[in-house]
């Protein structure tokens, strides 16, 4: 009996290393997942670990992980193993590091041009119109809006309603408010996707083009364009799943350079045959988009410049992997009333503040929904095409997230609705939202 109380321990350790050794993988995953999350909310929003340990990493697996966090850092570590590292820097965010970083490495900060006017939202920052409208039914906009935080099992941080470019309603939780930086998660994607729009604006890419990645060139891939990766249609291997190892997890988790990730993958079909989701598409525009400028400091500056600075979108930050290459799938920052002023952009065709910043045919191009994809997906942006909100136009479009972050555009109602938290759609019902939300305009 002696002997086997002094075995107990010993077995446990060797269990543990041999469940550690063989979901190694997985547990640096999840460790890489909580100290991420953990340094880009300090950093970022300016919110105290604890809050961050209570609410954002208190998800089942992610919250057996023990996270030191300084201003600039956090450390994460899953029963004392798998340590991961993350590192913030001015400018270009938070970001996991690994073996390969070297910290004598230089990225650019980019240049910032923040609008500061005296206008009103949303061309400026000065606090709101004091616009009534005669046929808004503003009693039971509230009531909708207050729906979805009347349980705490559907975690909605903030919703903003705006209609004709006004703010009508909007509600935060407590410890948020409209200065708080939201992560967009896949919100980011068409973020990224509206600088090509830009571009095609300016003249200066062809959509239709081929993708230009060398190593494609002698295979099937070499007939892969723009438009084809835009749409998630290039017909490339890729397994989009949260749940497990895969191949996003490992690129957000594991990867320097996540802009090759995608690049690296077969075909497994045609462009066009098939419609797969893939965030390493949209990381792989992101580093074509950074081939087409002279420049890594040019690179960093277009979106700030030609987008989210233009439109006063100051609170925003896109967030950089450790080669410079910005995170567009995932890792964008923004207010809620400048994540709504992105929306309001697309209401108004690309036109802002006397500026066509892209071409209403962008709206159309991204609005057209693609091959295989039932009507649910455009070109970096979700649709209502196919009828998935029954009683809501099927003109709504919209950019998502994980977690139920959302930023609605119903341009026949002349809404835009955004949503931000940490729950999806299966715990708040979408449909019956929006339907009270158009209910309110009379």
């Amino acid at each position: 009996m002696k002997l086997l109380k002094r075995l107990v321990p010993w077995l446990l350790l060797v269990l543990l290393i041999l469940v550690a050794y063989f979901n190694y993988p997985k547990l640096t995953i999840i460790s890489g997942y909580a100290s991420k999350n953990m340094a880009s909310a300090v950093f970022i929003t300016h919110r105290t670990p604890k809050s961050v340990t209570d609410s954002d990493n208190s998800i089942p697996l992610i919250n057996l992980t023990e996270v030191e966090s300084e201003p600039t850092m956090a450390m994460a570590t899953i029963f004392g193993l798998m340590e991961r590292k993350t590192i913030c820097r001015e400018g270009l965010g938070c970001v996991l590091i690994n073996d390969s970083y070297n910290p004598k490495s230089h990225i650019p900060t980019p240049h910032r041009e923040l609008i500061s006017n005296e206008l009103p939202f949303p061309y400026g920052n000065n606090g709101t119109k004091d616009t009534v409208f005669d046929n808004v039914d503003y009693a039971l906009l509230q009531k909708t809006v207050d729906s979805l935080f009347s349980t705490e099992s559907q975690k909605t941080r903030t919703v903003l309603v705006a209609y004709k470019n006004q703010i009508v309603a909007e509600r935060y939780a407590e410890g948020f408010t409209k200065e708080t930086p939201m992560l967009g998660w896949s919100m980011t994607k068409s973020v990224l996707g509206t600088l090509y729009g830009i571009l095609a604006h300016q003249e200066k890419l062809d959509l239709d083009s081929p993708a230009p990645i060398a190593s494609w060139q002698n295979d099937e891939r070499k007939h892969i364009t723009l438009n084809h990766l835009l749409r998630m249609q290039s017909g490339l291997e890729w397994d989009e799943d949260y749940t497990k190892i895969s191949d996003v997890t490992r690129m957000l988790f594991l990867n320097s350079d996540m802009t090759t990730v995608q690049q690296e993958k077969k075909a497994i079909g045609s462009p066009t045959e098939i419609w797969n989701y893939s965030s390493g598409t949209t990381n792989l525009l992101s580093g074509i988009l950074r081939k087409h400028f002279n420049t890594h400091q040019e690179y960093l500056d277009f979106p700030y410049t030609a987008l989210i600075d233009k439109i006063g979108m100051n609170s925003m930050i896109i967030e950089a992997d450790t080669k410079g290459n910005f995170v567009g799938s995932s890792y964008g920052w923004a207010n809620t009333r400048d994540w709504a002023k992105f929306g309001i952009l697309y209401l108004n065709k690309g036109y802002w503040n006397g500026e066509q910043l892209f071409s209403p045919d962008w709206v159309d191009y991204i609005k057209q929904p693609t091959v295989n994809s039932n009507g649910t997906y455009g070109a970096h942006f979700w649709l209502n095409a196919g009828g998935k909100y029954p009683d809501v136009p099927r003109d709504l479009y919209s950019a998502n997230g994980f977690q139920g972050q959302r930023v609605f555009i119903i341009p026949s109602k002349d809404l835009v609705v955004v949503r931000t938290g940490i729950s999806d759609g299966s715990v708040f019902d979408v449909n019956t939202f929006l339907k009270g939300i158009i209910a309110s305009i009379r």
